[in-house]
């Protein structure tokens, strides 16, 4: 049963579901069902797919997060930087507005959900650690950037195409002499109403006495409002006569539900982009289900969020979708909406439903450059340029392979900027940790503890070459440590004995190990003892495991104290016992 309720989670939390909590969740549902409808029809367009593909993705997903997910608040679905992905991804196998074109986004969504059900079923969520933050943060804020530029073509009325930002924009400079007026002032009062609704009218609202919860849930509705407004306003002006591009018909109905295509061929072709996309969706999803379970006490199980996303992307392809994630702006109003389960999620999968059954031929008239407003309002709160000047001003390392990943993304492309970023992140891991921070080490008087030389006023003996060692001992850096030990025994004749204190030190490999016994034989060959302290248990495990301890030279001790004690004992006496004196004193 408990490992029933480790891969269902729904029956943890459903056994213990109220009248209040479904009351609470009915509520949450019915806001970001509001909000959900514009973003859906916004982000599918933006993926280069049918507006109504977005409110297929929007309903299957939901309910299967809601099945297999731990976080009581994140909410699933269509988000703007894997809209971009796709289009990106699928722009490469067939042409945009294509019966090949949909299939290929389908079968990125289905390659995308067995990747992550894998990684999940094999608990392999530490991967996406290998996607350091200055470099997830640095894409995500070079797509915000790529895919606002990408909607100014449609708020104009223009044409745009290309697959980087400056592609965008050299694709779009000889078009600014044909900008569709009507269409530009549709594009822009929407815009300029979207950001006023998202800072001033909530502020206004309070202003005029309407409660706090009140005054979100009219926030939140602003989109619908844009789209209200300028849907009637091309309508009733007839605006299409004018040229102002719109959505038109959005098929009446709920999803059929069929496989995607099987091509083994069309999988090839998709199979990075869509390791990809799953890797920076899950580092997504996981952070803003981490962030809000802390707000609550919560707990979020990564490797089970691995397999809810799987089988939501799962969902998405047999119900017509493209690939999906757990989005930052929708989480966030969950949660301060108050959801109390991942029920809310399925609940809005009901809203959605009912808006693709009921409300689709009101959206004939709706206005592409009000899609594009909404998109540019929500994708401009993940830009963060702020962000490089503290990661450059703290790392230099990070800085840098930050603003790599964005010129590379707005430059080449999102594949390449992620793919350089991938890349850059475990290069400078690789950099980093081969090259570890040694410190020599001395006695701290009147104490028993030992510290840098060149940070404390410490007491040393030129027999004695104490080195604290602060990492891991593996492959990359095994070389280095001994060198170094080599250049500071060579650098001090006078040497005799050398100490290895490793309190830092969580795990030793053959390599390090082969290491360590050469350096054990060319210190013994000439003359100096070599010494462990500070072993930690697991290591000493694998230690015994090998000849190197029979072969050690000199000893393995509990502490760095003992270890100095045993070689010098009255100067580690003396040490310690003259503070003792100065403050009796």
């Amino acid at each position: 049963m408990n490992l029933l309720r480790r891969y269902l989670p729904i029956l943890t939390w459903g056994a213990e579901y109220s009248r209040k909590t479904l009351t609470n969740d009915l509520i949450v549902a019915g806001i970001v069902t509001v909000m959900l409808i514009p973003q859906s029809l916004a982000y599918a367009l933006l993926a280069g797919l049918p507006p109504q593909i977005g409110l297929y993705a929007s309903m299957a997903p939901l309910i299967l997060y809601a099945i297999f997910g731990t976080s009581r608040t994140l909410a699933v679905g269509p988000v703007a930087v894997a809209s971009l992905m796709t289009a990106a991804a699928v722009a490469n196998v067939a042409a945009q507005g294509t019966p090949e074109y949909l299939g290929a986004a389908i079968a990125l969504a289905m390659v995308s959900g067995l990747l992550l059900l894998a990684m999940g079923l094999l608990r392999l969520g530490f991967l996406a650690n290998f996607l350091s933050h200055p470099v997830i943060s640095g894409f995500i804020t070079a797509s915000g950037i790529q895919i606002a530029a990408g909607q100014l073509a449609p708020m104009l009325g223009i044409k745009a195409h290309g697959e980087s930002f400056v592609d965008l924009v050299k694709s779009m400079a000889p078009e600014l002499g044909h900008i569709n007026p009507y269409t530009a002032v549709i594009g822009f009062a929407s815009l300029g109403f979207l950001f006023w609704v998202r800072r001033g009218l909530k502020p206004l609202l309070r202003k005029f006495g309407l409660g706090e919860r009140a005054a979100d849930i009219l926030t939140k509705v602003g989109p619908i409002v844009a789209i209200a407004a300028t849907t009637a306003a091309v309508w009733g002006l007839g605006l299409t006569a004018h040229y102002v591009t719109i959505v038109g018909a959005v098929p009446q109905g709920l999803p059929r539900l069929a496989l995607p295509p099987l091509d083994p061929a069309l999988w090839a072709k998709i199979l990075v982009p869509a390791l990809l996309i799953s890797i920076v969706g899950y580092v997504e999803s996981i952070s803003v289900a981490l962030t809000l379970a802390a707000k609550r006490r919560q707990r979020v199980d990564p490797d089970q969020e691995l397999i809810a996303l799987g089988a939501s992307n799962i969902g998405a392809a047999v119900s017509g979708g493209f690939p999906v994630t757990g989005g930052f702006a929708r989480s966030v109003v969950n949660f301060e909406a108050g959801a109390e389960t991942p029920a809310a999620g399925a609940f809005t999968a009901v809203g959605i439903a009912l808006a693709t059954l009921f409300l689709t031929p009101l959206l004939y008239f709706l206005p592409n450059a009000t899609l594009a407003a909404t998109i540019i309002v929500a994708v401009l709160s993940l830009v963060d340029l702020g962000a490089l000047k503290h990661t450059w001003h703290y790392s230099k390392a990070d800085g840098a392979a930050m603003a790599a990943t964005i010129l590379l993304t707005l430059i080449e492309g999102v594949e390449a900027g992620l793919i350089a970023g991938v890349g850059l992140s475990v290069f400078l891991h690789l950099y980093k940790t081969s090259k570890p921070h040694v410190a020599v080490v001395g006695q701290l008087p009147g104490t028993m503890n030992f510290r840098n030389v060149k940070r404390h006023a410490v007491v040393t003996d030129p027999e004695i070459l104490s080195l604290r060692i602060d990492a891991s001992l593996y492959f990359p850096n095994a070389r280095f440590i001994e060198d170094y030990i080599n250049r500071a025994v060579a650098a001090n004749p006078a040497v005799r004995h050398v100490i290895l204190e490793c309190p830092a030190v969580n795990t030793i490999d053959a390599s390090a190990l082969e290491s360590l016994e050469a350096v054990n034989h060319r210190l013994k060959d000439g003359g100096v003892t070599l010494h462990l302290s500070e072993v930690k248990g697991p290591v000493m495990d694998r230690l015994q495991r090998s000849h190197f301890l029979q072969e050690l030279t000199g000893k393995v001790h509990l502490t760095q104290y003992e270890a100095v004690a045993s070689i010098n004992p009255g100067l580690a006496l003396r040490t310690l016992e003259a503070a003792r004196v100065i403050s009796y004193q």
